[in-house]
């Protein structure tokens, strides 16, 4: 798909250069993010929520393990509907455990995918409008974002407008 679009634009773009000059210019959004201090906040407040949710799998995990060895400590002590019990409990915790990993982080409709798009959407906003900005006041038709998968091959430093997008994030203007 995006292949498509590269050459989409390509095509777009040589068969326009003979009517005007196209300007060109493109952003590293991992450094916009490692910079600015609202995506470093949401990345902060995604991080806790992994964290403390690891943390809750990390608990279960331990208790599991923890009810297994006393399990098999024990298991020549019961008689066989015992045994089942034990099992079927060892077996539901497992399930739950399983059950938790999935809602918090299942793909695609794992929590964590929701509560980043929650959390990082005010600031992609943000972000988009200021490289938009930047775009219309440097009389530029195409921002490209060399990271990710836009395959940016060479990019003259001239057209790097990153700290444009920065300084217009931070200051607001």
């Amino acid at each position: 798909m995006k292949k498509n679009l590269i050459i989409i634009v390509a095509i777009f773009l040589f068969g326009t250069a003979g009517f005007g000059q196209v300007k060109i210019g493109y952003v590293d959004s991992q450094i916009i993010l490692q910079q600015l201090p609202e995506a470093i906040k949401a990345q902060g407040d995604l991080d806790a929520l992994t964290n403390k949710w690891s943390a809750h799998i990390d608990s279960l995990t331990i208790e599991l393990q923890n009810d297994y060895t006393a399990y098999q400590k024990n298991a020549k002590k019961f008689k066989k509907k015992q045994l089942e019990k034990e099992q079927k409990k060892l077996v539901e915790k497992q399930k739950n455990i399983d059950n938790y990993k999935n809602v918090k982080f299942g793909q695609p409709n794992g929590e964590i995918y929701r509560r980043n798009d929650e959390i990082f959407g005010p600031v992609k906003k943000k972000v988009y409008n200021a490289i938009k900005d930047v775009a219309k006041s440097e009389n530029m038709q195409f921002i490209f974002d060399k990271t990710g998968n836009a395959i940016l091959l060479y990019g003259d430093p001239t057209y790097d407008v990153t700290y444009k997008v920065l300084d217009r994030l931070k200051t607001g203007k």
